[in-house]
Formats: structure tokens, sequence, C-alpha cells
């Protein structure tokens, strides 16, 4: 009896360990009342709409939409031209070039911030929006090109060889045969980027000035203390990150029915 009751314990509370925190985020910023604590005074949209009513926050949502798509565009198609370069060409030393494009990935985000703020001010770039988004696709590429990389296998090589016995030029191959293979791993590498790109802080904080992503913007609000007006920023980008998991997870899913 105790040995089919302990895993499912032991399961509950791992996800009440995870989700906790979460729901009582969400549950809050439906607070009705200044503080979001207990006694639970609601449900209202007071807060959301507040939210939304924000000309900075909207701004700084925008922003965080921005880098998020534009960088993870990036870290795809340079994570695709470095995974296909390496997988599809014998080059000299390429378990060398496989293990610096992936090492970044044991790189503390603060060191990358930092050294990304010591170059840009060597350079004389303006700290701004672009400057973020360089850093987030330098964070992104070895994630997008580990994803992209693991899914070349020997069907899509024999494929494009198909291809290319029947005429078709490179650029032909690549675009008509290979992309489309690896649809699923390209955009389960698009998705997951774009998740962490859209709620990173370190680099977003080092690299911009005035205009600022929304987690550099909820840090600001914090500093003047809690109000249910950040659960329901926290609740919204909460969605969107949930909304680019579930995207990824059904990528994967068609995937492996296929």
């Amino acid at each position: 009896m105790i040995r089919h009751v302990l895993p499912w314990a032991y399961g509950l509370a791992a996800f009440a360990f995870i989700y906790l925190p979460v729901g009582a985020l969400v549950l809050f910023s439906f607070q009705d009342g200044s503080l979001p604590v207990p006694p639970f005074e609601g449900p209202s949209l007071r807060w959301y709409a507040d939210v939304l009513g924000d000309d900075d926050l909207v701004a700084a949502l925008l922003h965080s939409l921005t880098v998020a798509l534009g960088s993870a565009a990036v870290a795809v198609a340079l994570g695709f031209g470095a995974a296909y370069g390496l997988a599809r060409h014998h080059l000299p030393g390429s378990a060398v070039l496989r293990g610096l494009l992936i090492a970044p990935l044991t790189v503390s985000y603060l060191i990358v911030g930092l050294g990304l703020l010591i170059v840009v001010q060597r350079v004389g770039l303006g700290l701004s929006l672009w400057t973020a988004g360089i850093g987030h696709v330098v964070i992104n590429l070895p994630l997008c090109f580990a994803i992209i990389y693991a899914s070349m296998g020997a069907q899509q090589q024999n494929a494009e060889r198909a291809a290319r016995d029947l005429g078709a030029d490179e650029a032909r191959v690549v675009l008509l045969v290979t992309i489309p293979m690896l649809a699923p791993a390209i955009l389960a590498a698009f998705f997951l980027s774009v998740t962490l790109s859209w709620d990173e802080f370190i680099i977003a904080f080092l690299l911009t000035r005035f205009d600022v992503t929304l987690p550099v913007e909820i840090w600001s609000m914090l500093r003047s203390g809690l109000s249910p007006r950040l659960n329901a920023i926290g609740s919204l980008v909460f969605l969107v990150s949930v909304a680019a998991i579930l995207v990824i997870e059904f990528t994967l899913f068609r995937r492996r029915r296929k």
C-alpha cells in the first residue's frame, strides 16, 4: 500500500512546491485590495486594467516582444547555419568547434552581460534594445545550435543526396528539403529562445538604458514595494511563457507522431 501511495505523494508534493508560488502570484493578481497578501479580496480585474492602461508598461511589453522575436530569429538562423555546416561538411577540428559553440551554455548570464557591456563600450555603441538583442543572440545561439544539430540525422542526409541526384542545386536542397524536414526542431529552438529572451533580466538590465524590457521595468517597480499590479504583470509574463512552451510541446508531439 505504501509503495503505491508514496510515489503519488512525492509527485504531488513536487508539483505543489513548483506551482504553488505561481498559483499565489496569479490568485493575488485578482486582488481587489492594495496589497497582494491574505485575506483574498476579489476577484477583480482592476490591476489588469491598470497594467494595460500604463503606457510605460505597454511599451516595455512591446520592447520585450520585439527583442525576443528578433533575437530568436537571428539565433535560429545562425544556429542552423552552424549546425548544417558542421553536420554536412568535414571540417578540421569540428569537435572543437562544436564544443566552442555549446560552451556559452555553461557561462553565467552575469559574466556574459559584463563581457558584452565592456565590448559595447569599447566599440562605441550606445546601450539600447539593439545591444540587448545582441546579448540575447549570444545566449540563445548555443541552444539553437544544439537542438538543430541533434536533429540532423541520416534520414535528412539521404533525402538531400536524392535531391542532388535529381539535379537540385545546393540552395534548393537547403530550402526545399533540409529546412522542411528540420522544421519541428527549428520551431522548437525558436520558441524556446523566445521564452528565454522574454523574461531574461540580467543582460537586458546591463545592456539597455532608456528603452527597457519588461523584466527591467518590473525590477524598477519592485523598489517601491509589493503591489497586486506586479502580480498582474507577472501573470501576463507567465501566460506568454506557457503559451510558447505549449507551442514547443505541440510541435515536438507532432514530430514524434510522424
